[in-house]
């Protein structure tokens, strides 16, 4: 068999089956109609054990709900959804520039709001919709802003690797390759000086993993003992280059040296909210800690990339077969007898409407005027001008 084959000659880690272990009594096995609630307890395990850095690991045993299994399959539906809308939408050339889509690794942003609040920061690099959309941005301000329209979340003029929502702690995707890293340690520094108990957690990828910036900003703030949480979103691939290529030492986890390190199946939505939870309880205490999320993306590095031309497809398809994040989730809920699998096809038919309703609204949107290019450049009030080439004609002033 194919896969076999990929996954016994490469030795690699990408491959791993589902081996969770659920426990639920027989009597408490009820369709979603009436089970789907909080009042039944599920106890499940992580896929696979952590793998810890100078800290003892979390457990692998945690509590679940049907409501929360539930909730997860249809959030991690929609975000694939949606990118898989922006991936036509770039098609028909109604989205421009760069364009990063983040399925495979919905996992990752569900599991980790999961475990904290709005309160807590995110600041990430420029694959950020469904960060975005995770942090409470609605599916109208990411389409209208990828198209460049005026209802997006940046006013249309972020596109799609600068996704903003101030008032959810969500500071951002960041176009260059680890700079958004010194922005979270500076937020998690805000954070201590205020005592709000809170933290930031400051989302990389294998690629920037080997930036200077990033051991620079957690030296400072592992000796200010900051609330700052670097999660690298380990996808195995910085563009086209595969990770065993870039890193001589590809345990992220382990490249804080003296700060702790986990290691996470970011493909198991609960493992990320476990990690997630550990991680905000330890940075609270002890200051920095780094996660390193092994996730895998089913698209190309951006828009401009097939994505087949560094990997197999052989590859893509078993990660797909054995790995995915929504299945993994669909699974647990045939498991527990949750929801039926027509029940299931509705709900991601549900999904597809408010997709393709929230596309319609963006394309109603208006353009920015001209006047927008203006705008968002200097502090409001202090009345600078904007003269022509010549110096002659005042052509606006800034508001």
């Amino acid at each position: 068999m194919a896969l076999s084959r990929l996954a016994s000659s490469s030795g690699s880690s990408l491959l791993r089956p589902l081996t969770s272990a659920l426990f639920l009594t027989p009597s408490l096995r009820r369709p979603i109609s009436s089970a789907a609630d909080d009042s039944t307890t599920l106890t499940i395990e992580t896929s696979i054990p952590f793998t810890s850095h100078n800290c003892e690991p979390p457990s692998r045993t945690l509590e679940t709900t049907p409501k929360e299994l539930m909730t997860f399959f249809r959030d991690m539906a929609l975000m694939r959804r949606m990118e898989i809308a922006a991936d036509s939408l770039y098609k028909a050339k109604l989205i421009r520039g760069f364009c990063h889509l983040y399925d495979g690794q919905e996992a990752v942003a569900i599991g980790m709001e999961a475990a904290i609040t709005k309160k807590d920061c995110i600041i990430t690099a420029y694959r950020d919709h469904c960060t975005f959309l995770g942090r409470g941005g609605t599916l109208l301000q990411v389409f209208a802003e990828l198209m460049g329209r005026q209802a997006g979340c940046s006013k249309g003029k972020g596109g799609s690797m600068h996704f903003y929502k101030k008032d959810a702690g969500f500071y951002g995707g960041h176009g260059i390759v680890g700079a958004q890293i010194p922005l979270g340690c500076g937020l998690a520094f805000g954070q201590k000086y205020s005592k709000d108990e809170t933290v930031t957690f400051a989302l990389y990828g294998d690629g920037a993993a080997n930036q200077g910036q990033l051991f620079e900003a957690l030296n400072i703030s592992a000796l200010w003992d900051l609330p700052a949480i670097l999660v690298c979103e380990n996808n195995h691939y910085g563009m086209g280059t595969a990770e065993w290529r870039a890193a001589k030492s590809p345990a992220y986890y382990k490249r804080g040296d003296y700060v702790p390190g986990l290691k996470v199946d970011g493909m198991d939505v609960f493992a990320v909210k476990q990690a997630c939870k550990f991680a905000k309880e330890h940075a609270l205490k002890n200051g920095p800690i780094i996660l390193e999320m092994d996730t895998y993306r089913y698209h190309g590095h951006s828009m401009s990339d097939p994505g087949s031309t560094y990997r197999t497809r052989d590859e893509i398809s078993g990660v797909r077969q054995e790995r995915d994040p929504i299945d993994r989730i669909r699974k647990l809920i045939f498991a527990h007898d949750l929801a039926t699998e027509k029940e299931l096809k509705d709900i991601e038919k549900e999904v597809r409407k408010e997709v393709d309703e929230a596309i319609a609204q963006a394309k109603e949107s208006p353009m920015l005027e001209p006047s927008e290019l203006f705008t968002n450049i200097y502090v409001k009030g202090y009345g600078t001008e904007s003269f022509g080439a010549d110096r002659k004609e005042v052509r606006t002033v800034l508001p």
